[in-house]
């Protein structure tokens, strides 16, 4: 397939790889424009644009992908398929209908539970004892389309935040690589969520990260895990 690959943090990268090492060929690559970073506010690229450019992909970076160049962009290459991994963007309807075989999106939950932005720090805050990921069509919604393919693994007792980015990001990228050779060969089954069982993973804010001392040893340690290291 010629795929267009939108992703944003390290989470992004692993899938990014086994994309550029696998049949597949990335045409483009869409990521969030180069912030300032750091105590010295040192404008930096995103890690998902450090990889592409090291591997000669072209890299497009628009403050907003609705607007109607960057759509038309994404037109003339004419994906068969749009894969998306923490972008940072919503995308509107009509570039989700422009690929052949949709926009595919992978989600560091076991949906629908943690729809949102922070699935991995929530899970963890909540005490949950398993997760995964999840690959799934992407529709107008958030994290509410058809799921493709999930993968459950424990969280052990001595995962936080950073050690379950990492082991959820590597599964993720053979997630979407199962999902694109399902889907290309066409015998990929969509599941509908069941959104009446599902939960939320916000952003996390500042007031988030304030421990309550006065709560259950559990409950601290936990937050503590979910926020290490600090989002």
């Amino acid at each position: 397939m010629n795929i267009i690959f939108m992703g944003t943090p390290d989470f992004a990268v692993p899938t990014l790889e086994g994309l550029i090492n696998s049949n597949h060929k990335i045409i483009a690559v869409f990521t969030q424009p180069d912030r300032p970073k750091g105590r010295g506010r040192e404008v930096v690229p995103s890690p998902v644009k450090v990889k592409a450019d090291a591997n000669n992909i072209p890299v497009l970076q628009p403050e907003k992908v609705k607007e109607p160049d960057f759509i038309k962009k994404i037109s003339e290459y004419n994906p068969d398929c749009i894969v998306v991994v923490a972008f940072g963007q919503i995308l509107p309807k009509d570039i989700l209908n422009l690929p052949r075989y949709g926009c595919i999106n992978l989600h560091a939950s076991l949906l629908p539970k943690y729809r949102g932005a922070a699935p991995i720090n929530w899970a963890l805050i909540k005490g949950e004892t398993k997760t995964g990921v999840t690959s799934m069509f992407m529709e107008e919604g958030m994290d509410t389309g058809d799921i493709l393919i999930q993968r459950e693994i424990e969280i052990k007792e001595d995962d936080n935040a950073g050690t379950l980015h990492d082991k959820l990001s590597q599964i993720g990228n053979n997630v979407i690589l199962e999902t694109l050779d399902k889907l290309e060969r066409g015998i990929i089954k969509r599941i509908k969520q069941d959104s009446s069982v599902a939960t939320y993973a916000s952003k996390i804010k500042k007031e988030d990260c304030i421990i309550d001392w006065n709560a259950g040893a559990e409950d601290i340690v936990n937050k503590i895990r979910g926020l290490t290291p600090l989002p």
